[in-house]
């Protein structure tokens, strides 16, 4: 696809209702997601199978909405936020188990996660001590400022 045509479809699913769009052509792979205000792109070159033709689309889902009258859809406890924009990792490194899981117990100021912003990592500690409720997150997940990441209780 040429740049001014993928411009143009950017812009054409930013001002749309969509939330995400999902395009290939010629082993390329396009995939957007419109949440609120922010926009995450990316391509991938996912090549031919061993059968020399093109891999299908994978299917998009949509992330689940609260059940009514359940408020945030929260457990009931202290949120964490994430303090900047950023890709958030729940281990140090891809082979590492995650700093914390549901059900452990966390101290104040202990690390719960990383999030990199600008090619620095900055860890995500605990301003609360109790039991992980609820992880809101996955690893390498975009997040905003503000967002909520864990649920403390």
């Amino acid at each position: 696809m040429e740049f001014e045509n993928l411009v143009k479809l950017i812009q054409a699913v930013s001002e749309s209702e969509l939330t995400r769009f999902s395009y290939e052509e010629n082993g390329v792979s396009i995939s957007m997601k419109k949440d609120k205000k922010q926009k995450l792109v990316t391509i991938n070159n996912v090549g031919e199978t061993a059968s020399g033709s093109l891999p299908a689309a994978l299917p998009v889902l949509e992330p689940a909405e609260p059940p009514a009258g359940q408020g945030s859809g929260y457990p009931e406890g202290n949120v964490v936020k994430s303090p900047l924009v950023g890709t958030f990792y729940s281990s140090p490194d891809p082979d590492s188990e995650p700093f914390v899981k549901v059900g452990d117990h966390v101290s104040k100021g202990q690390v719960l996660g990383i999030v990199e912003a600008m090619k620095l990592m900055n860890e995500i500690e605990s301003d609360y001590e109790g039991t992980v409720k609820q992880v809101l997150v996955c690893n390498e997940d975009v997040i905003e400022y503000g967002q909520a990441l864990f649920v403390i209780g």
